[in-house]
């Protein structure tokens, strides 16, 4: 996700925090010190409601991080790729490879409501416990405001509607039944998109009304309106490629470039012999060694570019998207830790290169008129 910053590991998988997760614990603790907590204790100083209403956003804030990390360690014992978690201002996300299985798919997705809804009770168990053994009535009051979030952020995930885990659950049980996992993800991204956009007419109605919350529910429904259209787009894109070989959509030969240029020969000269954003570099020897952009060579000043070496800028081959001809596209998409293009190789050779702009021209070739218009 853009924005976000790495920030640990849990478990192995790492963790990374979008700039938006401050937000969220800044406006979740200033509603409960201004709002909910004098409602609920009056007679507080300023700074108890301050100080209450950080740790119920932290613990908040906690909860959606275990409610993520509940996701990827189900995914990854089930051998799944996780590539990492992202904490955000409207919860979570994991970035991990499409289960195998219907069952898997279940798993996976019935995991994360059903850690919030643990978490939920534990919480508002400990609030009861405070409150009527302690009298604590703060920390009580800190508690269940916590287990009812919590209870409330598991109800609504089982939503079914992509891209929420209610959404999931619905696309494994449509691909359980008809066996086709794209038609499942289209039928989840329909209704996603419906939500969304339920929810984001009933968050503009209250905005209008005075409800200051409303603003909030209108950008989760925005969210998943585009999160679902994205998911419907790709199901069809990967229905239209079924079956597809490398070798058939990939453009060769392909201009490449020497990695040891410095950066004002490579603009000049190989950089001139391609249409693509991207250009493959070899070494001495002439074997592929990474990709550059040249988006991103362009943003070195005009000072500095005899001083640097393309090799600098460029994303190693480790970390590129690599095939052979023969490979099944839609298996390389689906097991890629990147985005394309995909650098084809034969035998240690580059022999071509598929681009985003290839998968969208063949798809196009293959789809029905209707798709292509809608």
């Amino acid at each position: 996700m853009h924005g976000s910053a790495p920030l640990s590991r849990i478990f192995g998988i790492p963790l990374r925090i979008h700039w938006s997760a401050p937000v969220l614990i800044l406006f979740l603790g200033f509603g409960l010190a201004r709002q909910t907590l004098p409602a609920w204790v009056p007679g507080r100083s300023a700074t108890v409601y301050g100080l209450a209403g950080l740790v119920g956003a932290l613990l908040l804030t906690l909860s959606l991080l275990l409610h993520e990390t509940a996701h990827a360690v189900t995914a990854r014992r089930a051998g799944i790729r996780v590539d990492d978690m992202t904490v955000f201002a409207l919860g979570g996300v994991t970035r991990m490879g499409r289960p195998p299985s219907p069952r898997l798919q279940f798993a996976v997705a019935g995991i994360g409501p059903l850690t919030s809804l643990v978490l939920g009770g534990l919480a508002t168990a400990a609030g009861l416990g405070t409150l009527h053994t302690l009298h604590w009535t703060m920390p009580a009051a800190v508690l269940l405001w916590t287990g009812w979030t919590n209870l409330l952020l598991g109800v609504f995930n089982l939503l079914p509607a992509a891209p929420l885990d209610g959404g999931r659950i619905l696309q494994a049980v449509v691909w359980w039944r008809a066996r086709d996992r794209e038609r499942a993800e289209r039928v989840a991204g329909r209704a996603g998109q419906a939500a969304g956009l339920l929810l984001s007419a009933a968050g503009w109605v209250g905005f209008l009304y005075g409800n200051g919350a409303g603003i909030w529910l209108l950008l989760i429904g925005l969210f998943m309106w585009s999160s679902a259209l994205a998911e419907v787009r790709r199901a069809t894109l990967v229905a239209a490629l079924r079956g597809t070989r490398i070798g058939q959509v990939m453009t060769s030969p392909v201009a490449t470039g020497p990695d040891w240029l410095t950066l004002d020969r490579f603009l000049v000269e190989p950089a001139a012999r391609t249409h693509h954003p991207v250009v493959p570099v070899v070494d001495f020897a002439g074997r592929p060694s990474g990709l550059v952009n040249l988006r991103r060579l362009a943003t070195v000043p005009p000072a500095r570019r005899a001083e640097v070496r393309v090799r600098e800028l460029a994303t190693p081959l480790s970390g590129c998207v690599v095939a052979a001809p023969d490979d099944d596209l839609v298996d390389v998409l689906d097991h890629a830790t990147a985005q394309p293009p995909i650098l084809v190789l034969d035998d240690g050779r580059l022999v071509g290169i598929v681009t985003a702009e290839d998968l969208t021209r063949i798809a196009r070739t293959r789809l029905p008129t209707t798709t292509r218009g809608a």
